[in-house]
């Protein structure tokens, strides 16, 4: 089973969630080496920054020329704004162009942007047609449900983007105002998928086969979009792509601690010294959640100074779980 938009295939249908501080190039490459990713994303990109950063040196823009295919993730809420910013991503070499139409950050809502695009439909409609005819990359769309759960507006926004040459909509299953902790609305996707005829990807809540295999039965989506889950668990596109998509993929043999020891070693590879340690503390935070006492795996790499020591610190942390040692030692700190 393969998405195709335009030029470009995606095979598996398995998709990377562009995620601030953590869609970067470490985690992908990451991501690359464990296999079954159809298609990777960068952060969110600033419409108006993007045509003045330098990609050899942006921690937004840095990749490797074996991050293909790359989606790039662009934030934009003016018209004149549109051009420099598809140029500029043109120049970069972007196999797709997804609209941010769902973050419902209150900055960048102030913006008139991400999630707000949606309460404005006549701007909106406006934006979507100006990038279309500045590119003929795919052009995708990640949306959430709305404000509220309406199937009309839903609808409406739905078959205008469609209409308007958005090749692919990725719907996460929440309302604006959901934090994750809610549970997904995975049935209103099927709404969307029944509305229009450009493929639909699901995203909210996978975090594991069980989940993906759920979350298609219930939307009868064409692919998934994994964020979270694929922070904590890397190797998730690999587990679904063979047990969900059947692609003939040999499970990597996964073991924690080397594969946190090689997103420090990408980290170093991709960022400049100052840029290091922040991005392991933003990737520790989710990652940790592998382990039972996992906040003390977090709590030792945030309060740390420098990259080499928020390292050694975990490896240690790592060594100690796996002699046993780690839920005796949180227990005695409780």
């Amino acid at each position: 089973m393969t998405i195709r938009i335009r030029e470009l295939v995606i095979d598996p249908p398995l998709l990377l969630a562009p995620m601030a501080g953590l869609t970067h190039s470490a985690l992908r490459r990451l991501i690359l080496r464990l296999g079954g990713v159809g298609l990777l994303s960068t952060e969110m990109l600033s419409a108006i920054r993007v045509p003045q950063e330098n990609p050899r040196l942006s921690p937004f823009l840095f990749r490797r020329e074996e991050e293909r295919p790359l989606s790039y993730q662009l934030l934009l809420s003016r018209l004149a704004d549109a051009a420099p910013a598809v140029a500029a991503l043109h120049g970069f070499g972007a196999d797709a162009i997804d609209l941010n139409l769902g973050c419902p950050a209150p900055a960048i809502r102030r913006l008139g942007a991400g999630s707000r695009l949606m309460e404005n439909p006549g701007l909106l409609r406006e934006l979507v047609a100006k990038v279309r005819k500045l590119t003929s990359l795919p052009l995708t769309a990640k949306i959430r449900l709305g404000e509220n759960l309406s199937e009309t507006a839903l609808k409406n926004l739905c078959l205008m983007l469609a209409g308007e040459g958005i090749d692919l909509i990725t719907v996460h299953a929440r309302l604006r105002g959901e934090s994750f902790s809610r549970k997904p609305r995975w049935s209103w996707i099927a709404k969307v998928k029944s509305w229009v005829k450009v493929p639909v990807v699901a995203n909210g809540g996978i975090f594991s086969s069980a989940d993906a295999a759920r979350c298609l039965e219930a939307s009868g989506a064409d692919g998934l979009m994994l964020g979270r889950g694929a922070v904590i668990r890397p190797w998730l596109f690999a587990e679904i792509a063979r047990n969900i998509y059947r692609w003939d993929l040999a499970l990597p043999e996964v073991r924690p601690a080397e594969v946190y020891q090689e997103f420090a070693e990408l980290l170093v590879d991709s960022f400049l010294p100052e840029r290091r340690l922040g991005r392991l503390k933003e990737f520790t935070h989710y990652f940790a959640r592998n382990y039972p006492f996992g906040h003390r795996l977090t709590s030792l790499v945030q309060s740390c100074g420098s990259l080499e020591q928020g390292l050694e610190r975990a490896q240690l942390f790592f060594a100690r779980n796996e002699a046993g040692e780690e839920r005796g030692a949180a227990g005695a700190d409780q």
